[in-house]
């Protein structure tokens, strides 16, 4: 005898309803299929320093294979603390100010979940990186986005004031930006200290591309500033730094008063990060000025990919920072960025990433990223088939 068992229907009330694969993994999916050269993701194709790997090997057979400290490995901290202060002018407690995360995205969602409430107010800045509006809606906070718009990517105070209310809890600022490559200049950061003067909004300062800045600009880390230092939280990446973005290990930097809020989420979530590399890091970081030859380094890749891009019929936006070139494409189609998008990948073999993504209204300048941190080999690949259009 059969026994057919009824199944049980159990609803779930998702936290996140709209939300979908990122476009990051579907257009990567896109580029396996299509065997095309994968722009879309902001990922080196090249080797970390091979020293890096052998010092990683090395702390696993010295016998660091259990848990870190919850907060990071002190030399590490220490280290961080150490470049802050150098490059920043700015001090950081290494054993209450700062923690290690496993990279730099999860630093981001722990800063908010540590902070926003069910109807927090959070403004972010569009075209924005994609887990910061699912992850303030995750905690029942509301997004209040201000759009930014080619080619220059500006931003009008006077309107983001008007977006400022009594709910507003916290401000995410991202420079360099991903995805523009915008840096933030001196008029952004004194409306930034007037908006907050005196009340108990936050922010979220997202510098994972810190050390990718270029022309010599300079990067205005929010620590420069003690009006804006107080109320913020920094958040940083090694796989910026090391070519090494799988390894997913970052940090956050912050007054102890936010740190403390920081760490009582960061320890159930992940409590501590891979131990070996985290030992890795400082030895390396002790013998090693890696962090003033990432942008000469980077500076060559974009420059040379801009040359190669202006014999294309795409128009060149700027880029300040990051490892992202953005174009707009105008001279070639009128197709939506995300249908042109696909089209790259399935009758050219390059991937890029659609901007439009990126906004929470899908809004469409017809404008794609590009990542630049590729060997010259690859880069020159992908511009031959782009120069056929």
């Amino acid at each position: 005898m059969f026994f057919i068992r009824q199944r049980t229907v159990i609803n779930i009330i998702s936290k996140l309803p709209n939300t979908k694969t990122t476009i990051f993994t579907e257009m990567s999916a896109l580029a396996r299929e299509y065997n095309a050269i994968n722009l879309s993701q902001g990922f080196p194709d090249f080797d970390c320093d091979p020293e890096l790997v052998k010092l990683i090997s090395k702390k696993m057979e010295a016998g660091h294979n259990q848990y870190a400290p919850m907060a990071g490995v002190p030399e590490l901290n220490r280290i961080i603390s150490n470049k802050i202060a150098s490059a920043h002018q700015s001090v950081y407690d290494p054993e209450t100010e700062i923690t290690i995360t496993a990279g730099g995205t999860q630093a981001i969602f722990t800063a908010i979940a540590s902070i926003i409430r069910q109807n927090d107010e959070v403004i972010i800045f569009e075209p924005a990186y994609d887990s910061y509006a699912p992850t303030v809606k995750a905690f029942g906070g509301l997004v209040k986005p201000y759009e930014m718009a080619p080619p220059h990517f500006e931003i009008n105070w006077d309107v983001v004031k008007k977006l400022i209310s009594v709910n507003t809890k916290m401000i995410i600022i991202n420079s360099p930006h991903n995805p523009t490559g915008r840096i933030l200049n001196d008029t952004d950061i004194k409306e930034l200290i007037n908006i907050t003067k005196n009340t108990d909004i936050l922010i979220l300062s997202d510098e994972v591309y810190e050390h990718l800045i270029y022309d010599e600009n300079e990067h205005k880390s929010l620590c420069k500033y003690p009006e804006l230092k107080e109320r913020t939280f920094i958040t940083a990446s090694f796989g910026k730094l090391f070519h090494a973005t799988g390894w997913k290990v970052g940090y956050c930097c912050a007054p102890e008063l936010l740190m403390k809020e920081f760490r009582k989420i960061h320890q159930f979530q992940v409590f501590s990060v891979n131990a070996p590399m985290q030992y890795a890091f400082a030895e390396y970081l002790s013998k090693n000025d890696i962090f003033s030859e990432l942008p000469k380094f980077f500076q060559e890749k974009r420059d040379y990919f801009r040359k190669l891009m202006s014999e294309t019929k795409f128009t060149l936006l700027p880029c300040d920072g990051s490892y992202f070139q953005n174009v707009t494409y105008e001279n070639i189609t009128n197709l939506k960025d995300i249908d042109f998008a696909i089209k790259l990948v399935k009758e050219n073999q390059v991937a890029s990433i659609p901007n439009s993504a990126f906004y929470s209204k899908t809004t469409d300048y017809r404008s794609l990223r590009f990542c630049f941190a590729k060997k010259q080999e690859t880069l020159e690949k992908a511009v031959e088939r782009l120069i056929k259009l």
